[in-house]
């Protein structure tokens, strides 16, 4: 964690907005935005234990038994808590001693948090994400959408969340936290992926630039980018309704997109943490990237020259909190969703992830990071969520793992 934070500064000192773009109240996106995962575990309670391993599936994810029963009630709390999380999802202070909302629930709950992370980057294997190994985790909706697949993680009770009904509807009906009339996720943070472009080197007409342009070009590196590419083919009159239920040509047609790009082989970049756009951009060595607009806001304040195509359509994504099927601590582990949607630890891990929060009274914080992080994605607007198509796992997401496979190459 402690290099990623060196990568930022770096990047952005070599740009000349570390000063620009940084503040006393400004989040720290080395550290919180990075997605790529941490090769350490940490418990904010003392125990060490290992970290998980999930991530792209070559298998379609099949059931591990029945459909579990949402608790009926919470209890006094079982005084621990095993969470499985992405970075900078579960804060206790172990990155930045001023960051944490880990320490507070401990004291008003008494229960102790024991912390594992994962990268959602790594290759899936079938016994990833074993249902007794956590009481939540924070998943994204590729993850999310296997673990409800295989039944690992349980219906919720959203009565027992204070706090649940402030979040959109949109957010709340979301397919990725969703299937059969049951609520499987409390949505946390959520973000939209836009085409950024270097206005001093090329003028876009549309997000379809990034597959046309010379490049260097930055894509990131997830088979749900292919979505990206099937709005494009929407916008050319496509009939595609939905980006992420596409048929197996539209699939081909998407994944053609990005090997069909002007760009040459050693011009298309893709990146997993976002600190990548803001050194590509930073130090002149992209043209146009999918980015967030958070991303861009860095970017401006830091005077670069760095633009937007603000057409819609565009994706989305909200990562959100779930229970175990065999949640140990059940009563805790609601208490941590209850937690997590207060605007307080809201606006705390919004600050720090540079993604918009959930619950959108987080907004009303007097730290310019805040205010800055909501007007960058219009939360609370009428019409923040339009044109927005939230990602969701596909039914046949090995199928896009494998195209995935062939336009970016893992290393070995």
């Amino acid at each position: 964690m402690a290099s990623r934070r060196t990568h930022l500064v770096a990047a952005l000192s070599a740009a000349g907005l570390l000063a620009a773009a940084c503040g006393t109240d400004e989040p720290r996106v080395a550290d919180a935005v990075s997605r790529a995962g941490a090769s350490t575990s940490v418990s904010p309670s003392a125990a060490v234990t290992t970290p998980s391993r999930p991530a792209v599936s070559p298998a379609s994810p099949s059931p591990s038994g029945p459909v579990p029963s949402p608790i009926a009630s919470v209890g006094p709390g079982e005084r621990a808590l095993n969470v499985l999380t992405l970075n900078g999802y579960a804060e206790w202070g172990g990155t930045d001693p001023k960051v944490k909302w880990v320490a507070g629930f401990e004291q008003e709950t008494g229960c102790k948090v024991s912390i594992r992370y994962y990268d959602p980057y790594q290759e899936e294997k079938p016994d990833d994400f074993s249902p007794s190994s956590f009481d939540v985790i924070s998943a994204t909706p590729e993850v999310g959408g296997r673990l409800i697949a295989q039944r690992k993680v349980a219906p919720l009770n959203t009565t027992l969340v204070g706090g649940y009904d402030r979040i959109p509807r949109t957010l709340r009906e979301l397919a990725s936290v969703n299937q059969d009339d049951q609520v499987y996720g409390v949505p946390f943070l959520w973000g939209t992926s836009e085409v950024l472009y270097d206005s001093a080197k090329v003028r876009p007409a549309g997000a379809e630039a990034i597959f046309t342009d010379e490049g260097p070009v930055a894509f990131r590196d997830s088979p749900l980018s292919l979505a990206d590419a099937a709005l494009v083919l929407k916008e050319r009159g496509a009939d595609i309704a939905d980006p992420f239920d596409l048929t197996p040509s539209q699939l081909d047609e998407a994944a053609a997109l990005f090997s069909s790009a002007k760009a040459a082989p050693g011009r298309r970049l893709f990146w997993r943490d976002p600190i990548e756009v803001v050194q590509a951009f930073a130090t002149g060595s992209a043209r146009l990237a999918q980015g967030t607009p958070y991303l861009l806001d860095v970017l401006t304040r830091g005077h670069t020259k760095v633009r937007a195509v603000t057409d819609r359509p565009v994706t989305g994504w909200a990562d959100s909190w779930m229970v175990s099927a065999q949640a140990a601590h059940p009563s805790c582990a609601y208490q941590w969703l209850e937690w997590n949607v207060s605007p307080d630890v809201q606006r705390r891990a919004a600050m720090w992830n540079g993604l918009a929060p959930a619950d959108p009274d987080a907004c009303k914080g007097r730290a310019r990071a805040i205010r800055r992080i909501c007007a960058d994605y219009r939360v609370g607007d009428a019409k923040a969520f339009a044109g927005v198509f939230f990602a969701v796992r596909p039914p046949d997401y090995a199928q896009w793992a494998d195209r995935w496979s062939r336009i970016a190459p893992r290393p070995r």
